[in-house]
């Protein structure tokens, strides 16, 4: 009785904090089914008072979105899938072989994450510039592909894997890039589907880079296409609230098709006790 008398205040709390961040993402949600008289219009109000979708089919059909969709759809996809193998190569290296210069490469990979994006922007962009990539889709992908977090999750996870489950492998005379996918990789597809999704809503909502690299209307990623929506003097805030939440739909949709992905794997398995 005791602890149900404390578990009921905790996930009364609980409850609050969650409806407590829920709120402004309800509160955009329905403003973007507000026409633009009332989204300002005193005294505010949660619910529309006149429901209509007109900030969608004006966002819809006034901004070319399969373009933009295609764009960033291919970056995702693209920088998602070499981010996952690079890094599953480059975590199992530094977890299961022993050397000291793969233990000081590490660290400096690690140093990368206490710098800020903005500090080697100016490097990366001379370098995208030198060789030919400067307003193309490839001068997006390129830079993005390798992460200090992905090889730090999947050197960690490969960490836990035991080394006898190797060595029986080598045994039976399976090569390292044998070893590595067919046993290493399944076992960490948790953290690859984590790391993809992770780096599709990287790339899906990224702006700066993008933004740096690419100046052809043609080849803009969603969320430039969602900046040209707000003009200098006049912002139409029905149609950018519209068209963010289209953008957001693919998001919505990965992460649930995808979440139950997310799980231990059983790494014990093939092992005798």
């Amino acid at each position: 009785m005791r602890a149900r008398a404390v578990s009921i205040p905790l996930t009364l709390l609980l409850v609050l904090v969650a409806l407590g961040f829920l709120f402004p993402a309800l509160w955009f949600l329905l403003s973007s089914f507000k026409p633009g008289s009332e989204l300002f219009s005193l005294p505010l109000s949660l619910f529309p008072r006149t429901w209509t979708l007109s900030g969608y089919e004006t966002a819809w059909t006034r901004f070319d979105f399969w373009r933009y969709f295609y764009n960033t759809g291919l970056v995702a996809v693209i920088t998602t899938a070499l981010t996952v193998i690079v890094s599953a190569l480059t975590g199992y290296a530094f977890a299961k072989f022993r050397s000291w210069w793969l233990r000081a490469f590490f660290l400096c990979i690690l140093a990368t994450t206490m710098l800020p994006t903005e500090v080697i922007m100016p490097s990366t962009f001379a370098i995208i510039r030198d060789l030919g990539l400067y307003n193309t889709l490839a001068g997006i992908i390129v830079p993005s592909i390798i992460t200090a977090t992905g090889i730090f999750m999947f050197r960690q996870y490969f960490r836990t894997i035991p080394d006898e489950l190797l060595e029986a492998a080598r045994i039976d005379g399976a090569s390292e890039f044998r070893i590595f996918t067919r046993i290493m990789f399944p076992l960490a597809r948790p953290i690859a589907v984590t790391l993809a999704i992770f780096s599709v809503q990287w790339r899906w909502n990224d702006y700066i880079w993008p933004l740096i690299v690419l100046n052809d209307p043609n080849r803009y990623t969603l969320q430039l296409a969602l900046r040209s929506i707000v003009g200098a003097d006049n912002i139409n805030w029905s149609v950018l609230l519209s068209a963010s939440v289209i953008s957001l739909i693919p998001m919505v949709i990965l992460f649930a098709v995808f979440q139950r992905y997310i799980m231990n794997a059983d790494i014990n398995s093939g092992l005798k006790d």
